[in-house]
């Protein structure tokens, strides 16, 4: 099945990705930064979206990589279009299958079986579930997908040492595991003092006043109402300081978000941005980039991408936040939005000098540990072993 590639005696392996969506988060953004830097002298890739393409598929399709759709909806799966996804893998006839996420990981799984092809490894990509908030039909997948561990998958790969610890616990095969953590752009995610500059004049704001950002899709796992009261109690000690949120439905058009800020008085220190296309500069622009996720995370990708960005983060300590910070920012318990605020205002507190230092000593980290091209030479390494 594989074919030749024409590079010195080499073979290319095809490699089919099924992922769950495309629409914009970490999962989805890891595939396409995992995409853009493998060896294509080396692996043929193609994907294949179960629901559409999203805000992530025309990129990945500007790789000049194939991108199929099939529509699925987040009801009940359609057998026709399973089928339809069996055939689909079958005319591709891929060397190895990599599923992304709970549903493609189930439904991409089997479709692969039934397809001819043997080698199937799963992603995970999400830590705990929290029991109030995650979808029935999504604890039901993880639960079926915990009962076939055992024959389905021919590995389990996980972005996140917490996630592999959970998801043993939840029944998942724990042999199967290995742990590859996401890979952080450290090209375009830099200090960038005129960013700084340039961000807080698009916000009419002072070139000094403090800035606070959180960088997430508007979501219960993101906690924004959390965020919200931490902001706060910050403003009730520091007014000067503003806060910038970023992401998909955090706009002003998030009716929650509106009431919320108007319940604690901020409309004049938050700033609603929603999905930007220059995360880079605006990353690079704060002075302390916080999580406040409550539950699910596994290897927050935005903490990272602040790091790189020389900016000291203060996280929950949910997934592998604690672990990718290390020693240059701070952790807190999940929930605890005092001492959130209350670490926040001890870095927006500290000499220049010692923020510039803890800011270099993040940076530093993430491209000792976790810089995407290494990253994705651990990807290529572990699809090798797979088909050896």
């Amino acid at each position: 099945m594989l074919a030749s590639s024409g590079f010195q005696g080499s073979v290319t392996i095809k490699i089919l990705f099924v992922i769950t969506n495309l629409a914009t988060g970490g999962a989805e953004t890891m595939l396409f930064k995992l995409l853009e830097h493998l060896d294509r002298r080396r692996f043929q890739p193609t994907v294949i979206s179960l629901m559409g393409l999203g805000e992530v598929g025309p990129r990945i399709q500007a790789l000049d990589i194939p991108v199929y759709t099939l529509g699925m909806s987040r009801s009940l799966p359609n057998p026709f279009l399973f089928f339809k996804l069996v055939r689909l893998i079958y005319k591709i006839q891929p060397d190895f299958v990599h599923t992304w996420m709970y549903h493609a990981d189930l439904l991409g799984g089997l479709a692969a079986r039934l397809g001819g092809c043997s080698k199937v490894v799963w992603g995970i990509h999400n830590s705990d579930l929290d029991k109030d908030k995650t979808k029935n039909s999504t604890r039901m997948v993880v639960s079926l997908c915990a009962k076939v561990s055992s024959w389905l998958p021919t590995g389990i790969l996980s972005c996140s040492k917490q996630a592999q610890i959970v998801h043993s616990a939840l029944g998942y095969r724990a042999d199967k595991f290995y742990v590859i953590p996401n890979g952080i752009d450290i090209v375009n995610f830099i200090p960038d003092p005129q960013a700084r500059q340039s961000v807080r004049q698009e916000l009419d704001l002072d070139e000094d006043t403090p800035l606070v950002g959180l960088m997430a899709r508007y979501d219960p796992q993101k906690n924004h109402a959390g965020f919200i009261q931490t902001a706060a109690m910050i403003h009730a000690q520091r007014p000067d300081v503003h806060f910038v949120l970023a992401g998909a439905g955090v706009d002003k058009h998030n009716a929650i978000l509106q009431e919320l800020m108007s319940a604690h008085n901020l409309h004049s220190n938050m700033h609603l941005l929603g999905r930007r296309q220059d995360m880079p500069r605006l990353m690079a622009a704060i002075d302390v980039l916080v999580t406040a996720s409550a539950y699910g995370e596994a290897f927050p990708i935005v903490i990272g991408e602040a790091m790189a960005c020389a900016v000291p983060c203060v996280v929950t300590d949910v997934g592998d936040s604690a672990y990718i910070v290390g020693q240059t920012g701070r952790v807190v318990p999940p929930g605890d939005m005092r001492g959130l605020a209350g670490n926040i205002l001890e870095l927006l507190a500290l000499p220049q000098d010692e923020k510039n230092r803890l800011g270099q000593q993040a940076r530093q980290r993430i491209e000792d540990n976790f810089e995407i091209g290494h990253i994705s030479r651990q990807y290529e390494e572990f699809y090798a072993r797979m088909l050896g």
